[in-house]
């Protein structure tokens, strides 16, 4: 996935086409540069042409300008991902961790995109380096996605992902115990003014995000919590931020995690073991339920715990 920038349309800037705004706010890329990428307003797809309004919600994809490289792969990788749908409208997945979703700097080939070009034709509507891309779950998230193969189908998830009419549901192991058993975890979220990779919670500005918490399992000894998390709405990095700012980190996260410092409140061998050398957040999306774009039949999907993570809840069992 590229790094995705993201603006809150001021004043002053109220009635600006799309692109010159852009071209202020990023003035380490050229005008040609910028629209090449990938740009959303209020979370939809948008053309440069748009005239912008006040408190708009600008977000640019600076993914590889590259028309060519999701060319590159034309053969089946060592990538190996289970479908589990398949028409000739949509193609359902369950993407593995560790695996970019499609090319960006320093990210060429190997690509899950460019692994499913090999498998079936996606839309073209989701552009060179998107082809068919209507959502996405970070590298090292695994889970349950869909892509759009025909543009009738592109049109129709994007549409049921900005209006957020579907259902996401996230498993994450996390430190904390919460002496609650569901919560409801509100809060806008925007891009960090420290640090450009990461997104943080604001109190002004940003986006709307909403995330559901249940509790599903608590290892008290260990300090060790598993959550069902549902989103409500799909921000970048959401439910890493949410659960972290309200003090219930992924375990694994490299950006949010703040574990470090507990590791050294954790006594069992194995435990530790797999905390210090695992590589990725616990995190994985294990249900998808929405409405067929083209056929309009209803539809669920659910992913089985990755190895990892049936490793990680085995650890913890066994300590009681």
């Amino acid at each position: 996935m590229g790094e995705m920038r993201d603006f809150i349309v001021d004043l002053n800037s109220v009635g600006m086409r799309l692109d010159k705004y852009l071209a202020v706010q990023m003035p380490d890329f050229s005008r040609a540069q910028i629209q090449r990428f990938t740009v959303y307003v209020n979370g939809n797809i948008a053309k440069f042409s748009i005239k912008l309004r006040a408190n708009d919600c600008v977000s640019v994809d600076v993914a590889v300008p590259n028309k060519n490289v999701v060319a590159m792969e034309k053969t089946l990788s060592d990538l190996d991902f289970d479908i589990l749908y398949e028409d000739n409208d949509i193609i359902v997945i369950d993407k593995p961790r560790g695996v970019v979703m499609y090319p960006s700097a320093g990210n060429t080939t190997g690509t899950l995109v460019q692994s499913l070009l090999s498998h079936t034709n996606l839309s073209a509507l989701g552009g060179d380096i998107r082809p068919g891309v209507v959502h996405r779950l970070d590298k090292d998230t695994s889970g349950v996605m869909v892509f759009a193969k025909s543009d009738a189908a592109f049109r129709g998830l994007v549409d049921i992902f900005s209006r957020h009419d579907l259902t996401r549901r996230y498993v994450a192991f996390v430190w904390g115990v919460p002496n609650w058993d569901g919560a409801e975890i509100t809060g806008n979220i925007a891009r960090s003014s420290r640090n450009r990779k990461k997104m943080s919670m604001v109190k002004s500005g940003g986006k709307t995000a909403q995330t559901n918490v249940n509790v599903m399992s608590v290892w008290t000894r260990c300090g060790i919590s598993a959550f069902r998390c549902t989103l409500l709405t799909g921000r970048t990095h959401q439910i890493r931020v949410h659960l972290s700012a309200h003090g219930f980190p992924v375990l694994c996260d490299p950006l949010y995690g703040r574990g470090t410092n507990r590791l050294a409140s954790v006594k069992n061998r194995e435990l530790l073991e797999f905390l210090r050398t695992h590589d990725g957040q616990m995190l994985h999306a294990e249900y998808l339920e929405f409405v067929h774009p083209v056929t309009r039949e209803k539809m669920h999907f659910k992913s089985h715990l990755p190895a990892d993570m049936l490793e990680l809840q085995a650890i913890l069992d066994d300590i009681g």
